[in-house]
């Protein structure tokens, strides 16, 4: 029973060994693929804030990754997380959505924000809560934008 256990334990560190030089692309574009959404939201500085320190990692083509980040199995969990959060809403495409679907991206925003679903508790483990103050300001932001969207058919 012992050598089968050392044998699994052995397995695995060779797995992880291994892991270590197979990477997950990253997803480091630069501000440049936040800039339209930007210049077409026009958010102040507070929001402009809010956006980079809880939102781009995982909804644009823009995240900063951490030193962890280095080590598989987190990077490929942090890959995922990542891909995950640009399918459900990308900033970095933002250009190519229609106001439709701009609006309804906002009207999704703001519900995952107030149910506390957004930012993601695994992501506030480290980078912190999103304080209620924040939220309510991003939250009257958000609504005040999507007349933008809204209005037009």
């Amino acid at each position: 029973m012992k050598s089968v256990l050392k044998k699994i334990g052995l397995l695995l560190a060779v797995v992880l060994v291994i892991l270590q030089f197979i990477r997950p692309d990253k997803n480091e574009m630069g501000y440049e693929s936040v800039a339209y959404f930007e210049n077409d939201t026009k958010p102040g500085v507070a929001i402009k804030k809010i956006l980079k320190s809880n939102c781009y990692d995982c909804h644009s083509n823009q995240t900063i990754y951490p030193w962890y980040a280095e080590v598989a199995p987190v990077s490929y969990w942090l890959s995922h997380h990542v891909d995950e959060g640009k399918e459900h809403f990308n900033v970095s495409d933002w250009e190519q959505y229609s106001d439709k679907k701009k609006d309804h991206k906002l009207d999704e925003l703001i519900e995952e924000v107030e149910e506390g679903e957004m930012p993601l508790s695994s992501y506030t483990w480290i980078h912190g809560n999103l304080e209620k103050e924040d939220k309510e300001v991003l939250i009257a932001w958000v609504r005040e934008l999507r007349k933008q969207y809204s209005s037009v058919e």
